[in-house]
């Protein structure tokens, strides 16, 4: 978490004051790119070790009160009986927040989660805003 927090944050400070990376088109989507993937996967991992008490809870049994709401869990008829959400699953919901902005179709219940996600989306739409900003810029 640590690792994308920093890199985000040198990334805005380039963006902000100028730096190597963000003054050539090339470098500066690249950069980006990697940084704003770098987030997904970040929190994805987070999700994927916070909710229900961990992979190895979940693995066991599914709990009552889970901390996201994936529709497998709230329609019985689109997943097979005993379904469990799997690494993959908290990928999807890590891209579709940074993408979005937003939830999709995975719902935060829990705060925590909740708070997570709104980090998640503000700070891809920062990435993403201030280096779209600043490739219209060097493109003049």
């Amino acid at each position: 978490m640590l690792g994308a927090t920093g890199v985000t944050v040198r990334l805005v400070v380039d963006l902000i004051r100028g730096g190597p990376d963000t003054n050539s088109d090339g470098q500066l989507l690249r950069v980006g790119s990697l940084v704003w993937v770098y987030i997904n996967i970040t929190f994805s991992f987070l999700y994927w070790e916070l909710d229900g008490g961990g992979p190895e809870t979940r693995a066991r049994r599914n709990p009552e009160f889970p901390d996201f709401a994936f529709p497998e869990h709230l329609n019985p008829h689109v997943a097979r009986p005993g379904w469990r959400p799997e690494f993959f699953d908290y990928l999807y919901l890590g891209f579709t927040d940074g993408t979005a902005f937003s939830p999709t179709d995975v719902m935060p219940l829990a705060r925590w989660a909740k708070l997570a996600m709104a980090v998640q989306a503000t700070a891809s739409l920062v990435v993403v805003g201030l280096v779209i900003a600043r490739a219209v810029n060097i493109l003049k």
